[in-house]
């Protein structure tokens, strides 16, 4: 049965139905019209505006804030369109500085890098690189050529200046002893010079081989000014002094030369004795390190065996005497990058050069660079190393330990001065570069 109070309640209902449905209208219309003004470009929101002057149901005031957002939508676009002509014309000059940049970078003439001082003219075309061809860049890893040289060179621009300043196509200054100095500054390599070294006055042709090994070269060979020395003779009887170090008789090639490395007594090895350690003929190429006149390459050579003797000519011509004896001479300092491959060398001597007077950390990276040169199996001569006893066993025994040569022979005794006990040692060992 129904009740007679159930019809008056059908009107009440609808009526909350469509108060609801008004109230989600109003919502979704109220959604639409932030989230359009929200994504207007030149919206600027401020909240006490829009709830002070325009109410939502005022559907005017919309169009006249539409009117305002398209005003300022119009006036964003022009401003974008001037950002980009500016823009255009930003590119340009940068592309511009890039091409300026770019010349300037190929160009030698200007480029002095960060040397930070006035260079020479030829330093000018030297520091800078040098674009390779067209086309033969791709294999090299560079389109580009940086002429070599020392990192010290930065250092002594003064110096360097004056070693770079000639006549282009002239002869070069006389100046070894100067470059001598500059590359154990660290300006080794020196750069290269555009200019002919002085010629000898009355040159004769050398000896022919295999006389010229144990031959006095013609005294017109000699080009040294420093001690006025016109002669050889000169060179073996200028007195010891200060000036003059050990090797002045090793240039008397009848003297103490004519019976080096002869005989096996202790510290002083046999070259015999040392190839003895290898099959024959396994010994072939070398380095001598600091080798003087060259006779360890002179005794090398009569064995069938290449010696490279590296030397400086710091008293006496070496490197031209050297090469008087029909070897070969190469002009380095101790502190240099041995200039051979890894792997490639059988044998490497050194007698008095790497000794205690050289600091320890050239002298060990110049240990590291030896093994890296040498092939395995190949043999290390240290001749005569000498340092004071308490330095042998607390800073180069290590040394040679960290390096990791094996020891084929070892032996060390007191160093005597014409009879005299010295508070010094000598060390001769003969070392290996292990297999593997």
């Amino acid at each position: 049965m129904g009740s007679s109070e159930d019809n008056p309640r059908k009107p009440h209902k609808q009526t909350h139905i469509k108060s609801k449905l008004k109230i989600l209208l109003l919502v979704i219309l109220t959604n639409i019209l932030t989230i359009y003004i929200f994504t207007s470009p030149s919206f600027k929101f401020n909240l006490s505006d829009y709830t002070r002057n325009l109410p939502l149901w005022d559907l005017h005031t919309l169009l006249q804030q539409q009117n305002t957002t398209q005003k300022e939508f119009s006036a964003s676009t022009t401003q974008i369109a001037e950002l980009k002509q500016k823009l255009a014309t930003a590119t340009s000059l940068l592309e511009t500085l890039l091409s300026e940049l770019a010349h300037f970078r190929e160009d030698p003439s200007t480029n002095t890098g960060d040397w930070g001082g006035e260079l020479s003219s030829e330093l000018k075309l030297l520091v800078g690189p040098h674009k390779l061809p067209l086309g033969f860049s791709p294999n090299m890893g560079t389109d580009e050529i940086y002429p070599p040289m020392g990192a010290g060179c930065r250092k002594f621009l003064d110096e360097l200046n004056q070693y770079t300043s000639y006549d282009v196509g002239g002869e070069c200054p006389v100046d070894n002893v100067f470059s001598q100095r500059l590359m154990l500054k660290g300006c080794e390599p020196l750069p290269r010079r555009r200019c002919h070294p002085k010629s000898p006055v009355g040159y004769v042709e050398p000896t022919p081989l295999p006389t010229s090994l144990w031959a006095t070269p013609p005294d017109t060979s000699i080009i040294w000014e420093p001690y006025n020395c016109k002669s050889y003779q000169c060179l073996i009887d200028r007195p010891k002094t200060k000036g003059y170090r050990d090797c002045k008789d090793c240039f008397d090639l009848q003297g103490r030369e004519k019976t080096r490395w002869l005989r096996d007594n202790g510290l002083d090895y046999g070259i015999d004795d040392i190839l003895s350690t290898k099959p024959p003929g396994t010994v072939r190429i070398g380095l001598d390190i600091g080798g003087g006149t060259g006779t360890f390459a002179a005794r090398m050579r009569e064995r069938n065996v290449t010696i490279i003797t590296s030397t400086m000519d710091f008293d006496g011509p070496f490197n031209s005497f050297i090469a008087s004896r029909g070897l070969i001479p190469i002009h380095i300092s101790v502190a240099h990058r041995l200039p051979f491959f890894e792997n490639t060398l059988d044998i490497v001597h050194s007698m008095h050069v790497l000794s205690n007077w050289i600091p320890d950390t050239i002298l060990e990276f110049t240990l590291y660079d030896i093994y890296r040169v040498l092939r395995p199996g190949g043999l290390f001569w240290l001749d005569r190393f000498f340092c004071r006893g308490s330095q042998l066993n607390t800073t180069y025994v290590p040394m040679f330990n960290r390096v990791g040569f094996n020891k084929l022979r070892w032996n060390a005794g007191l160093k005597f001065d014409r009879g005299v006990q010295m508070n010094e040692w000598y060390l001769s060992a003969l070392l290996e570069k292990p297999m593997s």
